[in-house]
């Protein structure tokens, strides 16, 4: 079983494609509206493309208009870890993958969507794979 948390950049970058380095392992963004599960609906399991542990369950995804998938909450709270991000001028909470603390995206809190949590996982499209319901 490979222990993620140990591999380096160069494991990473062997695993990888540049763009999913780039966001996974550098905490950068794809850019809105061009993620392959953006309007995505179809029932299923969203997991981690750098270490394959599952993250959200499709009926967690709602349509935030807002350019990446988003989700009202993770498959269960011990599968992300969540961070204070003060970059860009902004307090922001970046999501990482907990097996691997790969970057995700962010999660924002009290925007008003009608969801269970008032929480809006927003995540880059090609930090995660699907796989559909069978």
């Amino acid at each position: 079983m490979t222990d993620f948390k140990l591999l380096s950049d160069d494991q990473w970058r062997q695993r990888l494609t540049p763009s999913e380095y780039q966001v996974l392992r550098e905490a950068g963004t794809e850019a809105p509206h061009t993620g392959e599960y953006t309007d995505t609906f179809a029932e299923g399991i969203y997991s981690c493309r750098a270490c394959g542990a599952e993250l959200f369950r499709a009926d967690a995804k709602f349509q935030a208009h807002c350019g990446w998938p988003a989700f009202y909450s993770p498959l269960a709270g011990d599968r992300i870890i969540e961070r204070e991000d003060n970059s860009l001028g902004m307090r922001r909470v970046e999501v990482l993958c907990a097996n691997c603390e790969s970057h995700l995206g962010h999660v924002f809190e009290g925007e008003g969507y009608p969801t269970p949590t008032d929480l809006r996982y927003c995540i880059n499209s090609i930090c995660m794979t699907f796989e559909p319901a069978k």
